[in-house]
């Protein structure tokens, strides 16, 4: 009797997805049909030029920019369902997002912003529970802000400031994480820390990673996935090789750019050339 081949293991189903997104500023649209999928235990980069609509597509699968068509769904214990459908608390459960935009509170601790992350869990008049306190100081751990816990977040800088959201976000202690530019105003340190704890999040955590990078170099480095935008439409879709070509990246950023593998480890190397590096035409 012949052993059985197994056949191949089927791709864990979308924690979140985003189908046919489109999305518009007032009257001018920004975003035109665009589809992805996040799954679990995998990191998915959005790329492409200022202006193509990474931010937004990111903020609309977290509810926070409206759709004008298609629709975004969320995948959990309770079965698949809209977005739209679930209340803030419920929704604040299942997702957190990492964004730019956020202002640093006055009079208030390190540890008191970081606790922040922890309000969907928690019961109305209700304080930190014992599972709160052990999220809100593995969450510092793991962004390096343990030391400082006890300052006022006045006193920081940008980078030590961004550090600290992103530990409010990680005590949020969700399935998915989105995060937008998470290692800009950070050292050389902090970003390779940080795309080492998105590394951990997806294989070690099991989380599924949105995440909205300017650096290539960084999204080749961490992604299992990449979404290429241009002009508001999915260029290119697939794997960090797949995506990440000098003709992909050449026609969406407008400029020449040479990719090439590390022969020691396969490593994607990403050389942007200036447009003074191109010999000029002899004149005639």
């Amino acid at each position: 009797m012949s052993t059985p081949v197994p056949g191949p293991v089927p791709a864990p189903r979308p924690a979140l997805a985003g189908e046919d997104l489109t999305l518009t500023y007032g009257a001018r649209p920004v975003v035109h049909e665009v589809s992805l999928s996040l799954r679990p235990g995998e990191v998915t980069a959005l790329l492409g030029p200022n202006g193509s609509g990474k931010s937004t597509v990111l903020r609309a699968l977290a509810r926070l920019h409206p759709l004008r068509g298609g629709e975004a769904r969320i995948a959990d214990g309770a079965g698949e369902r809209s977005t739209a459908l679930l209340g803030a608390k419920e929704l604040a459960r299942a997702l957190t997002l990492f964004t730019q935009t956020r202002s640093a509170p006055q009079g208030l601790s390190v540890r008191d912003v970081v606790a922040f992350g922890r309000h969907p869990h928690r019961r109305r008049f209700a304080g930190l529970a014992e599972a709160d306190l052990a999220a809100i100081d593995h969450a510092m751990r793991l962004t390096g802000i343990t030391d400082f816990a006890a300052r006022a977040v006045g006193e920081l800088s940008g980078g030590e400031m961004q550090r600290v959201w992103l530990a409010s976000c990680l005590a949020q202690d969700t399935a998915i994480v989105l995060l937008d530019e998470p290692t800009n105003h950070l050292d050389l340190r902090y970003q390779i820390e940080t795309l080492d704890l998105v590394r951990e999040l997806a294989e070690v955590h099991g989380v599924a990673v949105g995440i909205v990078l300017h650096d290539l170099d960084h999204a080749a480095r961490i992604a299992d996935q990449v979404v290429l935008l241009h002009r508001g439409q999915v260029h290119a879709a697939g794997t960090a090789g797949e995506v990440l070509t000098s003709q992909h990246l050449s026609h969406v950023y407008d400029i020449p750019i040479d990719v090439t593998a590390d022969p020691a480890d396969g490593r994607l190397r990403i050389d942007a050339r200036s447009r003074r590096s191109v010999p000029l035409p002899a004149s005639a």
